[in-house]
């Protein structure tokens, strides 16, 4: 009875709400709580149940019968309900323009993606895109990783109850788009020019980090190739997407997949290089960079006597955080579903 009585609620709320009709309304309640009404029928009926379930049944009767009451006398005094012949008289000019569906857009992300992809695609780069379930080989081991990196561990990475691969290992949401590197290469089609966009997953979560996110990988592949290479392709992203006045560096670091590493830092877009609770000092890093490592080359079955690559990596949110005169200083506002914030875009 319980499922009835709530089919119940939701029939009259549908047909409250839909009218501005005050002889409707006073149908509707004569069809629900009059004296043969369906609501009315349904209370005669708990005497008939099984005593334990009785009280239960009867509160919520009583809370439905109340509503329905509520929405009525609300709805009727409404500036907007139709009473008596001035309904009659509402002329309707058929020839007037109807009222304009609410139309969407593309999310603010989507749109970054968007962008992102056609600054690469300017200078040689073809979209890929690989899986978001992923094994550990390709994510993990043919990167270089050895078996005991912290990356590797379950409160780094969302492992996935699967039996393992044979070769392959354990199953992952990917935590990196990196794992499309050896996809690419082993593709064996040379040389690589490619841009792999996709979500990945960590467990994390702050003001610049969420457990899901999106990455953009890039990765170049051939002939001599050198960090000049590398440096003259951030220079360009750089530019092109935050503007000719922001700064960005390059300093040392360690990455398992490329050597040598570096990470990118671009001058704070919120507080303009002067420190804030995003940047702390004025720089926010956006990700990693380097060449890639020689066993890199090796699991995806390339000649390292003969080539050489860089590759980078890079949050699509954190990178939108520092779009010119956005000013974001929560990346979590962005996955808010606000559309006091999402309707500005």
């Amino acid at each position: 009875m319980e499922e009835e009585l709530i089919n119940l609620q939701t029939n009259a709320s549908s047909l409250i709400i839909s009218t501005d009709d005050a002889e409707e309304l006073e149908k509707i309640r004569e069809d629900f709580l009059g004296k043969d009404g369906s609501l009315t029928d349904a209370i005669k009926r708990i005497g008939k149940l099984p005593q334990e379930s009785r009280p239960e049944i009867g509160k919520l009767a009583n809370e439905i019968k109340n509503t329905i009451e509520d929405l009525i006398s609300h709805k009727l005094k409404s500036k907007k309900i139709n009473t008596g012949p001035a309904k009659r008289s509402k002329k309707i000019d058929v020839t007037m323009p109807g009222q304009a569906l609410p139309l969407g857009h593309l999310h603010l992300i989507t749109q970054g993606i968007e962008e992102i992809t056609n600054i690469f695609e300017h200078i040689g780069f073809t979209r890929v895109r690989y899986p978001e379930v992923e094994w550990d080989w390709y994510a993990f081991t043919a990167l270089n990783f050895p078996e005991n990196h912290p990356a590797r561990d379950d409160w780094e990475t969302f492992f996935v109850k699967e039996e393992p691969h044979p070769k392959n290992g354990q199953m992952v949401l990917t935590p990196h788009t990196s794992s499309g590197q050896i996809r690419e290469m082993e593709k064996g089609e040379l040389p690589i020019k490619m841009l792999n966009v996709a979500k990945c997953y960590r467990r994390q979560s702050d003001v610049s980090h969420v457990p899901m996110f999106h990455q953009f990988e890039g990765l170049v592949v051939g002939e001599n190739i050198s960090i000049t290479h590398l440096k003259g392709v951030l220079d360009y992203f750089f530019k092109s997407y935050l503007g000719e006045k922001r700064k960005f560096r390059i300093r040392p670091y360690h990455f398992q997949f490329t050597e040598p590493s570096f990470e990118i830092d671009v001058s704070c877009g919120v507080c303009n290089g002067r420190g804030c609770k995003l940047c702390k000092a004025g720089w926010l890093e956006l990700g990693g960079a380097g060449m890639v490592h020689p066993n890199v080359l090796k699991n995806g079955g390339i000649d390292t006597k003969k080539y050489t690559g860089f590759a980078f990596g890079w949050g699509v949110e954190r990178v939108l955080m520092m779009k010119e005169d956005l000013a974001l200083e929560d990346l979590r506002i962005l996955y808010s579903n606000d559309l006091r914030f999402l309707e500005q875009f």
